[in-house]
């Protein structure tokens, strides 16, 4: 098998594997990548900021002896402050910012041994669920079908995994920013409980709390492995995630007998969801069912049209600081082109919020929180559909309008388009979204779990479960790499 064939077949473990072995040198896995960046990145516009002398160095100086040593791998272009890799944070405003030091979940991604040579694509702000942000000269594509979005904001990260040139890539999310491009690519996408991963040292946490660093993965087991390399708190975070009990990896071989699953086809609020994806969620059901699951209808007795009417607030004030804070620091006006019309409006919003009009939010949140985890005393698992639509078109989520409020909460907002994940992003609690349908276009509907707070490693094991009764590894989109023969 030549090392295009190796590469296809084999997820972030398997390739570490073969590393380990002696099988494969870490620059000819580097030289994989980079000639799947050279064909696919013109048409999906998902890598950016590449960095392919850091990368050599790294290899050059020695890698750790990690559980993914020599694999490529990729950062999201947002957080993951690292001093190798500037980024732009999806703005012209923090075109090619640089920093200081490394951030907490870098340094513990480069001892896992990862080989980093770039960035992914992310929206300004990382505010929605497509990736199409101005600095990057046109928007991230959908290798499953590029007239479409590959989600948001970790757009970037979901098209190149899809894709095949990297099998495993960082992402972050705030309000399904992993989850939205796992479901929209044919992924697998994590979303631990709040606080198990670390924030520092540039942040304690990001808005309030609800924001959290993750992985666009082919394989449960990857996701697995990188988050046993990265949890735990960072030295002085504000709060910690409830310990594990053996870890993510051992989790892998978890079998938890006869779990209470509720099922929810509509939204959290009872509207109804495009038909594919109430056909993925009754799939999901029956399945589960004939793994042996407790399997029911029911809806958490939740504010969760408040607790989006606090996100917003939230997410809004967020903005404003990061980009008002930015200017001032520079000393120079903020010129017209430097953020988009989404951000505008966001900073226009935020100046209507005030202090107690913020902590109310937060109050909000928090409320929200305790009432899912009253569902969640008779319930293990939640079963819904991660968005309430197959992937969008690209154009009808970017960031020309200047309406914030009406983009988020107006009927063809985001919240109607996606509104299951952000839920667990106000209660903090772990959820996953599982590439388990597909329309009859061919474009990937996700299935989302969500468990009670710290239930991380239950959930995982019950993804490990699903992904051993209906694999989706070599499932591939139309866009993706075609090694030259000779």
């Amino acid at each position: 098998m030549d090392i295009s064939d190796l590469y296809d077949a084999s997820d972030a473990v398997g390739l570490a594997d073969l590393v380990r072995r002696g099988e494969v040198l870490p620059d000819e896995l580097l030289d994989e990548a980079l000639r799947r960046v050279e064909q696919l990145n013109p048409r999906l516009n998902a890598v950016t900021m590449l960095q392919e002398g850091v990368a050599r160095r790294l290899i050059a100086d020695g890698l750790p002896d990690g559980p993914l040593a020599g694999v490529p791998f990729l950062l999201k272009d947002l957080g993951a402050e690292a001093i190798d890799f500037p980024s732009n944070n999806g703005s012209r405003l923090f075109a090619n910012t640089r920093y200081a030091r490394d951030s907490a979940i870098y340094a513990r991604l480069k001892a896992a041994g990862l080989v980093t040579f770039g960035r992914t694509t992310s929206p300004e702000g990382g505010i929605g669920p497509t990736t199409e942000a101005a600095v990057y000269g046109g928007p991230t594509r959908n290798p499953w079908n590029p007239a479409h979005t590959p989600g948001g904001s970790s757009g970037g990260a979901g098209a190149a995994v899809a894709a095949g040139i990297v099998p495993a890539a960082h992402g972050s999310d705030g309000g399904g920013s992993v989850r939205i491009p796992a479901s929209s690519c044919g992924l697998f996408g994590f979303k631990a409980t709040r606080a198990r991963l670390p924030d520092g040292p540039y942040v304690g946490e990001g808005w309030a709390g609800m924001a959290i660093d993750g992985f666009l993965t082919r394989s449960v087991r990857d996701t697995a492995v990188l988050l046993d390399a990265t949890h735990g708190a960072d030295l002085g975070a504000p709060y910690v995630a409830p310990p594990l009990e053996a870890g993510f990896s051992a989790a892998l071989a978890r079998r938890d007998r006869r779990l209470r699953v509720a099922v929810a086809t509509t939204t959290l609020t009872g509207a109804p969801i495009h038909p594919d994806c109430r056909a993925a969620v009754e799939q999901t059901a029956r399945l589960l069912e004939d793994l042996g699951h407790h399997v029911e209808e029911a809806l958490p007795a939740a504010d969760t049209a408040g607790m989006m009417a606090a996100w917003t607030k939230i997410v809004a004030c967020g903005s404003r600081l990061s980009i008002e804070g930015t200017v001032r620091r520079r000393g120079e006006p903020l010129k017209p082109d430097e953020i988009e019309g989404i951000a505008r409006g966001a900073i226009a919003y935020a100046r209507t919020v005030s202090g107690s009009d913020y902590l109310e939010a937060i109050n909000a949140v928090h409320a929200y929180g305790r009432q899912m985890a009253a569902f969640f005393e008779g319930h293990d698992i939640l079963l819904t559909a991660t968005l309430a639509e197959p992937p969008a078109p690209l154009g009808r989520f970017n960031h020309a309008s200047e309406d914030y409020v009406d983009y988020r909460m107006g009927p063809r907002g985001v919240f109607a388009y996606s509104p299951f994940t952000a839920a667990f992003n106000a209660s903090g609690q772990p959820a996953a979204s599982l590439p388990l349908h597909w329309t009859a276009e061919g474009l990937p509907v996700g299935v989302h779990l969500a468990a009670a707070f710290g239930r991380d490693e239950m959930l995982l094991g019950l993804c490990a479960r699903i992904e051993e009764a209906q694999p989706w590894f070599d499932r591939r989109p139309p866009l993706g790499y075609a090694a030259p023969r000779s």
